[in-house]
């Protein structure tokens, strides 16, 4: 007689799904929520639909999250679900977070917003909040 084993697996909320590379596609509320954080207008006039390039690594609960600017800058931050990781703002700011997942969503506290990523529709949505305002950006995958 032979008998089936089940091998229990740790169940990794949204394994892998997020692995990919994101092109700004659009966004809503820019110059409102960039006001509400204080990003000097510099900065601000930079972000304004520039052609962010969205790189995302995920292995399990392990994240490696890259963005790239036009003109060569580059931001990379690294983290693992659960655990605080030395963190930077879309204003070059340093910071520590701890990123959770919640419902399929990653959410961390940045030092002066609330920010929220998801893939809905194949698509990477991000939502930061921020004294009311809520920023939505929209990347289409692009590999």
């Amino acid at each position: 007689m032979r008998a089936a084993v089940l091998l229990y697996q740790p169940h990794h909320q949204g394994n892998m799904a997020f692995t990919g590379k994101y092109e700004f596609e659009g966004d809503e509320n820019y110059d409102e929520f960039v006001k509400a954080i204080g990003l000097p207008s510099d900065k601000a006039e930079m972000g304004r639909n520039c052609k962010i390039v969205t790189e995302v690594v995920q292995n399990g609960n392990d994240f490696t999250w890259t963005q790239h600017f036009p003109g060569g800058r580059t931001t990379t931050n690294t983290f693992t679900i659960g655990k605080e990781a030395d963190m930077e703002t879309m204003g070059a700011r340093k910071f520590k977070a701890t990123v959770k997942m919640e419902d399929g969503k990653l959410v961390a506290d940045f030092p002066n917003y609330h920010h929220t990523s998801e893939i809905s529709g194949g698509k990477l949505v991000e939502i930061s909040t921020a004294s009311g305002i809520v920023y939505k950006r929209t990347s289409k995958r692009i590999a």
